[in-house]
């Protein structure tokens, strides 16, 4: 069984409130978990105390017996310290242009820079 430390949702329509809870990986979104261990509620402000809050001991717990956090989630426990700090990337792969494109627009740069002299 694959276990993950992930986000439920709860919370009205358009007013947003997480659970941070360890479920069965194949479990839906919102279903069935095994334990609840925080929550995070993003209309607070970035500062504000309880925009995360967090069971450490038994986050450890979780974590030592093999539940992997979702990218979210590593990142609030790598602010808590829980674990490393993980680096993402500012822009992914896929927004920048193909190998072809680049060539065409490196292409009309050039044709551009000798109609102007």
């Amino acid at each position: 069984m694959s276990l993950k430390i992930r986000l439920a949702r709860g919370g009205a329509k358009k007013r947003p409130f997480y659970s941070i809870v360890v479920a069965d990986a194949r479990s839906p979104r919102d279903g069935r978990f095994i334990e609840k261990l925080g929550t995070y509620n993003p209309m607070l402000e970035r500062d504000h105390a309880d925009r995360v809050t967090l069971k450490e001991e038994r986050i450890r717990h979780w974590l030592g017996v093999g539940a992997q956090p979702t990218d979210r989630v590593a990142k609030f426990l790598g602010n808590a310290g829980l674990v490393e700090k993980r680096v993402f990337r500012e822009t992914p792969f896929k927004s920048t242009p193909k190998a072809k494109a680049q060539e065409r627009a490196k292409a009309a740069e050039d044709a551009a820079a000798a109609a102007r002299g």
